[in-house]
């Protein structure tokens, strides 16, 4: 079976990430300390990277044990911010950059998530990474990482006798169903370790996979080459119906009420129940 090899987690929504060795929960399911943080505009929307290609010349560096993230960017110096909501300091470096006043909030009981119906940590595997990369030769896999931003990878286990039946490309299709619609939402059980989770449904995409991570720069023709590629290289287990459109990658998933006090960790075994 597949083991659980990176965990991701983004404390300031749409921000840069930093890797855990272990996680648990909030309770409302996703990933503790996963978008915890964002920054609020006046009228009530976030300031992202869908709206903002700004965000991806920003770097952050999260120090989690002392509550702390470090800013940079090419025409600011750095600066060190306590992770506190209201921090009038942080407030006032990022409306500078962004050009726009803005709020630093905090939720620790649901943090931000994208998908409000499946706010449970997002799911790929390695291999798809790698597959997905070769479909755009000037990219590598580091690089599809921070573009799909997701919190969970699973690969084949080290001493795999067979890595590729293991853990193929598109490993992750396996956790969403027939009837995973925004109506339905029929989910499929999976478990990492001792916790049970929830796959829902292939994620759809933004805008922000298209942009160079790091510069903002925008790759023409990406999403319209990727959806092409995804549609041809759908696995036969994949369930066809969810696919609206096939600029979908990764999975969403839930997490049922009783699993919120247990913990994910590296090498952690990955099945279905």
């Amino acid at each position: 079976m597949p083991r659980l090899t990176k965990i991701i987690v983004y404390p300031i929504k749409s921000f840069d990430g930093v890797e855990v060795d272990e996680s648990g929960f909030t309770p409302a399911g996703g990933l503790r300390n996963d978008r915890r943080f964002a920054l609020q505009k006046p009228d009530g929307k976030f300031v992202n990277g869908k709206a903002y290609a700004a965000m991806h010349r920003l770097r952050s560096t999260f120090d989690l044990a002392a509550e702390t993230v470090t800013l940079s960017a090419a025409d600011r110096p750095s600066a060190t911010f306590a992770l506190a909501a209201g921090n009038a300091d942080l407030e006032r470096w990022c409306g500078e950059y962004f050009g726009t006043p803005v709020r630093f909030i905090e939720n620790r009981e649901s943090g931000f998530p994208d998908d409000g119906d499946s706010p449970g940590a997002t799911l790929i595997s390695v291999p798809t990474l790698l597959e997905t990369a070769r479909w755009f030769p000037s990219l590598d896999v580091a690089e599809m990482r921070r573009r799909f931003r997701a919190n969970l990878e699973v690969d084949a286990a080290a001493d795999a006798y067979d890595p590729e039946e293991e853990c193929p490309a598109f490993w992750e299709d396996r956790l969403f169903s027939s009837y995973a619609s925004p109506d339905t939402r029929e989910v499929v059980p999976f478990r990492i370790g001792d916790v049970v989770l929830a796959g829902v449904n292939p994620c759809a995409r933004c805008v922000v996979p298209t942009r160079d991570s790091q510069t903002g720069e925008v790759f023409r023709g990406f999403a319209q080459t990727f959806a092409e590629r995804r549609r041809n290289t759908l696995p036969r287990w994949a369930a066809r119906e969810p696919f609206d459109h096939y600029y979908r990658l990764s999975v969403n998933t839930r997490l049922g009420f009783s699993e919120t006090e247990k913990t994910i960790r590296l090498g952690d075994r990955v099945d279905l129940v």
